[in-house]
Parts: structure tokens; sequence; C-alpha cells
């Protein structure tokens, strides 16, 4: 890690310092990196009831659309992780581009075939290049500057991650309004946004590729010294083994909400309830609030303790969800979208907790860490399989003990403990 030079420091806020001079650029491009795969996500969670409404499939069914993508997360985290060790950072995130824009190409190719199944072949090839990119890109961040500001660092990049998101469902605007009722005409709607989107992302893999970045050396922890933190095998660290559970629980939380939103607003027994084609905008608008969660509470972080406002955010999102699922009118759809903005900072915040003094272990971890995203291919079937069999509203009860896991990380889970002998104590 770089020395901190006094004069040569980003200020987030008189006194703190976020960022080096030496690292404002690569944190610049890196934080760019958030945005794309932010697009992608925020798309994604349109596309459940586009894919009920032009294929006739149920609530349960359409949840394999996340399924497919984040499974990606699950196979492809380690391989991406022993990808870095090898090549390093640049190398990964150029691959993982890479892997980003061929899947939107082939979704946007395949269209005409109005195939589920292979849709879904090739958003799974997608997400393994959102993996590698997720794999790369939340640790380098977090080595970016200070240890004491990695927390605040991951989320004011995972900002902009929130602010791609509200552009995604706007996107699938134009897929609604677009779609056609022909034979092979249903889904020719997606191929504009995903040739798009891969152009893009394929425009700056080739800026990566001509653009130095520097290669962070892992083989200090923050106090210089090895500590047991460092020597002791990951399966042996405590923090780091809870919060693999508590971000495979949060994305799993997280994605459920995300998923169903629309089907949520447009519920016919939930008053008031609204138009289809009105939906991505209220998606948009939750998105919005959950960018606004992540920008605050960056800066809340420059005052409380990152695992004490975790604690405090996701306490009110266990008490939210409750209000959601009680079908209370406009109370519940107040509540559901004050749950956008409280989720905001926990995958970013979990993350950097996880990693926290792992020293040369941290591309390993952060591999883990990555592959228990896999919640979120879990747990949006599942949401969808309690709705189809009751009503929406009583899905959102279903992510209630998912945060109250978080709640019990934020609070003792994320300290850093090391065993010596006998399993996690």
């Amino acid at each position: 890690m770089a020395e901190i030079v006094p004069g040569s420091s980003v200020e987030f806020q008189s006194g703190t310092t976020l960022t080096t001079r030496e690292y404002l650029l690569p944190f610049t491009l890196i934080t760019a990196l958030f945005f794309l795969w932010g697009i992608a996500h925020g798309l994604l969670d349109v596309l459940n009831k586009h894919f009920q409404e032009m294929l006739h499939i149920s609530k349960a069914r359409s949840g394999l659309i996340q399924f497919a993508l984040y499974s990606a997360y699950f196979l492809m985290a380690l391989p991406a992780g022993f990808f870095m060790k090898r090549h390093g950072y640049r190398k990964g995130i150029i691959l993982g581009l890479s892997l980003f824009a061929g899947g939107a190409f082939l979704i946007a190719g395949t269209t005409s075939l109005e195939s589920f199944w292979v849709f879904l072949t090739c958003l799974f090839i997608l997400g393994c290049g959102l993996a590698t990119l997720e794999t790369a890109a939340n640790p380098y961040t977090t080595k970016l500057g200070p240890p004491a500001t990695a927390e605040r660092r991951i989320n004011l990049s995972q900002s902009f991650n929130g602010l791609a998101w509200t552009v995604g469902p706007l996107i699938g605007l134009y897929i609604y309004s677009s779609t056609g009722s022909a034979e092979g005409e249903r889904l020719t709607s997606l191929a504009l946004p995903y040739v798009l989107i891969g152009a893009v992302v394929l425009g700056v893999a080739v800026l990566f590729t001509r653009t130095p970045l520097p290669e962070i050396e892992e083989e200090e922890n923050s106090t210089g010294v090895d500590s047991p933190a460092v020597q002791a095998p990951l399966i042996k660290q405590r923090h780091f083994v809870l919060a693999v559970v508590a971000q495979l629980a949060y994305v799993a939380a997280q994605t459920g909400i995300f998923s169903y939103l629309i089907n949520f607003i447009t519920d016919e027994n939930q008053q008031p309830h609204f138009d289809r084609m009105y939906g991505p905008y209220f998606l948009s608008i939750g998105f919005a609030l959950f960018m606004t969660g992540r920008m605050s509470g960056s800066y809340f972080m420059s005052f409380i303790r990152p695992a004490k406002l975790l604690a405090l955010y996701s306490l009110a999102c266990c008490l939210l969800l409750g209000i959601v699922s009680a079908r209370l009118g406009w109370l519940s759809v107040v509540a559901v979208y004050l749950v956008f903005f409280f989720m905001s900072i926990m995958f970013p915040t979990i993350f950097a907790l996880g990693i926290k003094e792992l020293g040369p272990q941290t591309k390993k971890a952060s591999s883990f860490i990555v592959m228990s995203i896999v919640g979120g291919a879990i747990f949006p079937p599942l949401m969808g399989w309690i709705a189809d069999h009751s009503t929406m509203s009583v899905g959102f009860l279903a992510p209630i003990p998912l945060f109250a896991f978080i709640l019990f990380y934020a609070l003792r889970g994320h300290r850093i403990k090391t065993e010596h002998s006998h399993g996690i104590s």
C-alpha cells in the first residue's frame, strides 16, 4: 500500500482520506465498472414480468432468469479468483468485460428463436462476465486507499452501481412498448438494448487493455505485521465465514425484492395497484432510492461505524417487510420503497468487513464471497412459488429471516476472531 503523503489525497470529508492521488485514476475507472454491471442487473429485473406476459410462464419459472445469472456467480467466482491470482486484477477485468460483451451479443442474436432456455444460456455467459468483474472490482476498490476508509470507498463505488440500476428499468420501457405479438417477434425488442450494451462493454474492454493499473500487493495486513488473522486459513476466519453466509442471505433477499416489485405493484389483490406498462417506472424509483441510500451511507460512515449502520439498516428492513406483507395500502407501498433505501449499503459493507485483515488471502476470500451471490439464484423461484400459491404480498415475508441473520452479523459476526483448533467459535 502506498504511503499517504500530506496534501496528496482526495478528501471525502474534512480530515478523512478516501483515496490517494496515486490511486485516483484507477479508482475512477474501477467505479465505472460498477455502473456497467448495474445496467445489466437493472434491465434484468424488468424482464420477469415481461417473460410472464410474453411467454405465458409462472412467477416461479420467471425466477429462473435470476437463477441463470446468479448461478454463474457461484460457478465462475473461484476460477476468476485463481485467474487473477496468476495474472492480476487488470487481466481479470478484461476477461470479465469480454464475457459480459459476448453474452450480451448472444442474447441479441437469438431473440427471434423465442426460446426461454436459449435466453437463459446466453444470460449465464453474461453472468460469468459479471461474476469475474465483481471478483476483481470489489476487493480492488477496498485496496485503492487507506484501510480505514475501505467500507466508505466501496460504498461510494457501489453508488454508481445503484445509479445504473435506475437506468436499467427505463431501458425496459423500450422493451415493453416495442414488443410485437406475432410469432418470432415477441422478444425481438430485447435485441437493440443488448447490442448497445455489448458494444459499450467491448469498448471499455479495449480501454482497459490500453490503461495501466497498479497491481496491489496484498502480503501485508493493515497493521503491516503478520497477525493471527493473516496466518490462519480462511475456514478459521470467523468474520469471513459468516460474511459469506450473510452475503448469501443479502443477495437472496435483494434479488427477490427487486425481481417481484413490479408484480407487487401490479398485483390485483393489492390496493393500490397499477398497469404493467408503468412497472419499469416504479422499479426505477426504487433503484433511485437504493442509489441515494448508498451515497448517503458512504457519508454516514464518516461518523458512524459501518457495522453499526449495517445493524440499523437490517433491523429497519425486518420491520418494514412486515408492513409490506400486511397489505396496508399506500403504507405498504411506501414501506417497500424504504426497504430499497435500507438495503443499499449491505452488499459493499458485508464485503468490506468480510475481507478485512486477510492479507494475501484477499483474492481467494473475495472469490468465495462472490460465490455466495448464488443466493440470488435460489431465492427468486422460491419467493415466486410462495406468491403463486398465495399472494405477492405474502411472498414479501420470506426475506425477513435473511435480514435477521445480517443483523446478527452486524452486531457480532463481523468481529475479527480466529480459531486455532475446534471449528468456528
